[in-house]
């Protein structure tokens, strides 16, 4: 028998089992990078009477603009993708592989649910899964790009992955099908407004909507690059911004040119988590961008804890703008977990061994202060700009508060008062809890001598 022409004819029924699926691993990778693994791994499913050729998923090694990455990519060619125990095997085996070479690990996931005909084994496959990536979270990035369709318990993957990626127009992710969620809930709506982009952005789901796989990969590179290189040389370490001397000002231009990332926009949009460079330094930012304030909700607070932890997993400098105010004063707020999001974020800061810095934009008052800027809440440097307000109210409330009584002036009149007597940031570096107050334009100069202070 000739061995090599029989390889040859095997290597083709693999390759012809998974064409659209390695079409789909070369779009996102360095040209000719790819190395299999157990390429020529099958079973038998009896309930349909057919060979999972490759377990029905595609795993292996591969470069990303030089970057080392391993890739698990369900192949929906087989038995619709559907999810077996020795499909979840082989996923875990690559998992394993990405953990001893600490590479990157990129699913391109694509499932209908799982195997009927399996029962229980299927539900241990996919434990032993699960359990393998959520032990991979802060040691590795995980970036999940729904590649189709995604139904049953895969879909999970997306609550652990550090990012996930919707490709626009065409992925759709839920827990069960859309069809059976739409009748439960007797409406009748199409997949991509139960599991669409949009329809998770308003779950934390989405942290990118995308064109295509060529920009989910662009994106990934840039994040990956981010995460696990600290510093890069920057020549542009002493200009100043005079954008943010404005009343409207764009947080983002501190970033060095085109190294600014936002992370899911979608939800809770108040709230913007930015990773990117600032004077050649890796950090991750969360800027406040409320005109006004940010009033604190369960979701926003909640959106900032899971920001503060993908900081602290990869050791990135945690820089919080300011413009925040307490806890949202209605009934909906109160009995919701804002509290217990809360008390949760400050147990994350308390866990964090990377640098923070608090930089007071625009408000800090109440708890919106003693979250995202007190010292006592582990802040190592802390910088106001000239015309912040820092107090314990709000101005009206506070006014409220101090001037009950006094007649022969307005409302607008006693807040004004109020906030030049008792929210000028001079009364708070007073007691030392300021470092420094500066002029807006000037904020990247003091950010890059700080960062370089506490990096050394």
């Amino acid at each position: 028998m000739d061995k090599i022409s029989l390889l040859q004819k095997r290597r083709q029924q693999v390759k012809d089992a998974g064409k659209a699926i390695r079409k789909d691993i070369q779009e996102i990778i360095d040209a000719d990078s790819f190395v299999e693994f157990s390429s020529f791994s099958f079973s038998r499913n009896d309930f349909y009477g057919e060979d999972a050729q490759g377990e029905g998923v595609v795993t292996g090694f591969a470069t990303i603009d030089g970057a080392p990455f391993c890739i698990v990519a369900q192949n929906p060619a087989v038995l619709s993708g559907g999810v077996s125990k020795a499909n979840c095997a082989k996923i875990v085996k690559c998992l394993e592989q990405a953990e001893r070479c600490s590479a990157s690990v990129i699913y391109l996931l694509s499932s209908q649910g799982v195997r009927i005909g399996e029962g229980t084994d299927v539900l241990e496959g996919l434990a032993s899964l699960l359990l393998k990536s959520a032990q991979l979270k802060g040691s590795v990035p995980q970036y999940l790009i729904v590649n189709g369709e995604v139904y049953g318990q895969t879909a999970v993957l997306a609550g652990i992955c550090d990012f996930n990626f919707f490709i626009d127009k065409k992925s759709v992710l839920a827990a069960s099908s859309p069809l059976v969620i739409s009748a439960k809930n007797g409406v009748n709506l199409a997949k991509e407004k139960v599991g669409g982009s949009r329809a998770l952005g308003f779950a934390n789901l989405t942290s990118f909507t995308v064109a295509d796989l060529k920009e989910a990969a662009g994106k990934i590179a840039a994040i990956d690059e981010i995460l696990s290189v600290q510093i890069q040389d920057c020549e542009d370490l002493n200009s100043s911004i005079p954008e943010l001397d404005k009343a409207e000002r764009d947080i983002s231009l501190v970033f060095d040119e085109g190294t600014a990332i936002e992370i899911g926009r979608d939800y809770s949009p108040e709230y913007r988590c930015y990773l990117g460079r600032i004077g050649g330094i890796a950090v991750a930012a969360l800027v406040q961008s409320s005109k006004g304030g940010v009033e604190i909700n369960a979701k926003n607070i909640r959106k900032a804890r899971d920001f503060a932890e993908l900081a602290g997993f990869y050791e990135l400098p945690y820089i919080t703008f300011v413009n925040s105010l307490g806890i949202r004063a209605d009934l909906e707020t109160n009995n919701s977990l804002v509290l217990k999001e809360t008390g949760e974020y400050i147990s994350m800061l308390d866990g964090l061994t990377s640098p923070r810095i608090s930089v007071v934009t625009d408000k800090a008052i109440g708890l919106g202060y003693t979250l995202f800027a007190a010292k006592s809440m582990g802040y190592d440097y802390s910088i106001a700009f000239a015309d912040a307000k820092i107090a314990l109210f709000d101005s009206v409330q506070g006014a409220e508060i101090e001037f009950r009584g006094e007649k022969g002036a307005t409302e607008q009149q006693l807040a004004a008062r109020y906030a030049d007597e008792n929210s000028d940031p001079i009364n708070c570096a007073h007691g030392g809890y300021i470092d420094d107050i500066v002029e807006p334009a000037l904020v990247k100069q003091y950010l890059i001598a700080t960062l370089q202070m506490l990096l050394r």
